[in-house]
């Protein structure tokens, strides 16, 4: 091996070091920001608890802590943001995770005021290390966490956060998927047990109908909700924002092909969109469709799957999904015309403007 080979090795593997030094001392950072808010947040609550039971004391004690801190410490300690860290405590010292992690430091003989609530720990007494397994605990960043508390829902809000931490989604994408209702459209398609999973883990993607959300959200492609478009068009404006597109299709998405022409009886046909989803080793087929669902784009769409399962798919792959993304759809049309166990054939509809509250959930509920 040449020396210049050497060393463009040795500096590619000093690089990777040094990125991942940064970002774990950015993460660090991050956690422990979060965790002294945490503290701040703790104390106020403990010196209310301590003092008068009127929220006029409570006021009180907000304004003078923040004169005192933006004295010495400048911006960031306004009543509004020491409220914000005050409620920070409130919700997550009582949230499930947090609550194990404090069960454990509690049993190692760390001493607790009798007189506050069971959830407030003294963790002003803690050591490097136990308090170290809190700070751990807060992998995300605080503007995150903000838009976390914003969910009144335990649950909902354990699926944002563990999606925010395992997929590494900025606090833009947190908001985009937050806005279009995610969770709730991932909820559709589950059962009892598959969504406290998702309150519990994640996302995980064990059926083909777990990959499919309905409505879909299309906000980005910048379409007004009432303008004319042709199927070429939406189409053309998803991949100008692919990157986005996979991000709302969701986990293990990979983009394949778009127009993807399938020959047999010297007959031509293509199909809009290929994906391939890594989780659940399958072809992905979409078809979009403007206005309204027909049976036959179903039938099409069975015609894509069944050629894709014969001729495309490799042994050890599992079976091909197709998905119609429609503007409107009749579920008695998709319902009779698919048959009873249908796992493979899906249609869904999709909006190029973010609904509102009430016309999401609106949607929503029709799609069940």
């Amino acid at each position: 091996m040449s020396k210049e080979l050497q060393n463009k090795e040795l500096f590619q593997q000093v690089v990777v070091l040094l990125q991942n030094a940064r970002q774990q001392v950015l993460r660090t950072v991050n956690s422990t920001m979060t965790f002294t808010y945490f503290e701040i947040g703790r104390m106020i609550v403990e010196e209310e608890q301590n003092g008068k039971e009127r929220a006029e004391y409570g006021k009180q004690i907000l304004k003078g802590l923040s004169k005192q801190l933006t004295n010495e410490f400048g911006k960031g300690f306004s009543v509004e943001s020491l409220d914000r860290m005050r409620k920070f405590f409130r919700i997550y010292s009582n949230s499930s995770s947090v609550m194990r992690i404090l069960d454990i430091l509690n049993s190692s003989s760390l001493m607790t005021n009798s007189n506050l609530d069971d959830s407030i720990l003294l963790t002003t007494k803690l050591d490097n290390a136990k308090a170290q397994s809190l700070i751990s605990f807060f992998k995300l960043t605080w503007t995150h966490y903000i838009i976390l508390m914003r969910i009144d829902d335990e649950k909902e809000r354990s699926f944002y956060e563990i999606e925010s931490e395992k997929y590494n989604w900025s606090v833009r994408e947190l908001k985009r998927q937050y806005d279009s209702a995610l969770y709730t459209r991932l909820s559709l398609s589950r059962d009892k047990e598959g969504i406290l999973k998702l309150s519990e883990k994640g996302q995980i993607i064990e059926k083909s109908k777990y990959i499919i959300k309905d409505p879909y959200i299309l906000e980005f492609l910048g379409l007004p909700e009432l303008h004319h478009y042709s199927e070429s068009e939406l189409e053309q404006e998803i991949i100008n924002k692919l990157e986005n597109f996979l991000l709302e299709l969701g986990h293990g998405f990979a983009f394949v092909a778009r127009q993807q022409r399938i020959t047999f009886d010297d007959k031509h046909f293509r199909i809009d969109l290929v994906f391939y989803n890594r989780v659940l080793r399958s072809f992905v087929l979409i078809d979009l469709k403007i206005g309204e669902l027909k049976h036959q784009d179903l039938g099409q769409m069975q015609m894509y799957v069944n050629y894709y399962d014969r001729e495309m798919r490799l042994e050890g792959e599992n079976k091909t999904i197709g998905n119609v993304i429609c503007q409107n759809k009749s579920d008695l049309v998709v319902e009779y015309t698919l048959p009873d166990n249908n796992e493979q054939i899906f249609a869904s509809k999709y909006k190029t403007v973010l609904p509102s509250k009430e016309d999401l959930t609106k949607l929503i509920s029709e799609s069940r």
